[in-house]
């Protein structure tokens, strides 16, 4: 077992081995969540994951979170904006063995103005660098946007993976489309595994042919079960009368471009068209990606009523339970549920990251992002006999930033 990683005795003798997780920019428990249902065993051991604390600035974010996942101290979450935060002061709560951060992603994503690293949300990834570097966990995982590997062209993700590296981590980059995973969503998210570069561990991305199996449609998703009427977030949004009229010449799958819509009823936009305005799901495959934020035509539309869905639909999709109650308003809630990572798709990650540390085989896949090694691991790595390629990053020019 590595050094400083909890382990723990039940009464029947049984064996645990916890790893206390930390998150910076914890968003309302997606990540949290699929750490928490995160399990496996070995020879009689159960490896598992387990909050410590968790940071966010937004108020009603940091509710949901307490009221899911720390029921039993909810001071372990601290509602700050970071960059007033002490990261020292996290200290105090806990030790930590694991770290998560899914650093804001609104500068790096493919909808919205990509401003990249030079916008307000841009720079926060160094705060997971620095914490990195203070608390030294044995691994951690970092989340972002498909759209972080080409921002700024390229120079961005070079930057970010730079400084993960820097910090003692080797490091595991993949870009996730969880819909192969059977998620019942087209979401694209490159996440980032680090293995601290002293232990004799490496990781494998998990391939998704376990799950080939899994009905992944957004008809299953929502209505199977059906969502009880007294579910919590489940309010109908109010569709005004050419809302209603539109979104009935609209068929399954298409849009507000695609569709053959009456003169009266068509967008009056110039420029570029978004493929997801007024999008009606198709029911026989997942849902496009559900967002955060976004104006009228956005809120993601269901395919044969004329309506928008609701929050606990969309949450179905991010595949939160429905006892999983999002604190704030509507659009709160619609907020909180869109900036999420798909709980059972985390879960899977996290569940191969335990695997790892357990010692335990599990199907992988090829990386589509080579992986950076430190020298100290590449023995561990080369003798996994794993199909993708392993890198020294002091070989790989492309990783690294230029200051001229």
């Amino acid at each position: 077992m590595p050094k400083n990683m909890s382990s723990k005795s039940n009464a029947t003798n049984q064996k645990t081995k916890v790893f206390k997780l930390g998150e910076l920019f914890c968003g309302p428990g997606g990540i949290a969540l699929g750490a928490k249902l995160a399990k496996i065993k070995k020879s009689g051991v159960s490896y598992s994951i387990e909050h410590a604390w968790a940071t966010d600035y937004d108020k009603d974010t940091c509710e949901t979170f307490r009221n899911n996942i720390s029921l039993k101290s909810k001071k372990t979450v601290v509602c700050r904006d970071i960059r007033k935060l002490k990261l020292n002061d996290l200290k105090k709560i806990s030790k930590i063995d694991a770290l998560a951060f899914g650093f804001p992603c609104n500068d790096f994503s493919l909808v919205g103005k990509k401003k990249g690293i030079n916008g307000v949300y841009g720079p926060l990834y160094a705060y997971g660098v620095k914490a990195l570097k203070l608390f030294r966990p044995q691994w951690f995982l970092a989340e972002n946007v498909g759209g972080l590997k080409n921002s700024n062209e390229g120079s961005t993700f070079k930057k970010i993976l730079n400084e993960l590296y820097n910090a003692g981590y080797s490091i595991y980059p993949h870009l996730y489309k969880f819909e192969d995973y059977r998620i019942p969503q087209a979401r694209h998210r490159i996440i980032i595994i680090g293995i601290r570069n002293d232990l004799d561990i490496a990781f494998g991305v998990p391939s998704p042919s376990p799950f080939k199996n899994i009905n992944n449609s957004c008809r299953t998703a929502i209505e199977d079960p059906p969502i009880k009427k007294n579910a919590s977030n489940n309010e109908l949004t109010k569709q005004s009368a050419t809302v209603i009229e539109r979104l009935q010449h609209i068929r399954p799958g298409e849009n507000a471009f695609t569709a053959n819509l009456p003169p009266r009823l068509q967008l009056k936009v110039h420029g570029a068209k978004i493929s997801q305005i007024y999008k009606r799901l198709n029911p026989d495959k997942p849902a496009y990606t559900v967002t955060g934020s976004g104006g009228g035509g956005t809120h993601v539309y269901h395919w044969s009523e004329p309506r928008a869905l609701t929050n606990r639909e969309r949450a179905r999709l991010q595949t939160f339970p429905d006892n999983y109650i999002f604190c704030g308003s509507k659009e709160s809630a619609r907020k909180q549920i869109g900036m999420a990572v798909p709980v059972k798709g985390v879960k899977i990650i996290f569940e191969a990251v335990l695997k790892s540390f357990a010692g335990i085989k599990y199907p992988k896949t090829s990386p589509n992002i080579p992986p950076i090694i430190h020298a100290n691991n590449l023995s561990t790595c080369n003798n996994q006999a794993k199909p993708e390629p392993l890198y020294l990053f002091e070989n790989r020019d492309e990783y690294k930033v230029t200051t001229s």
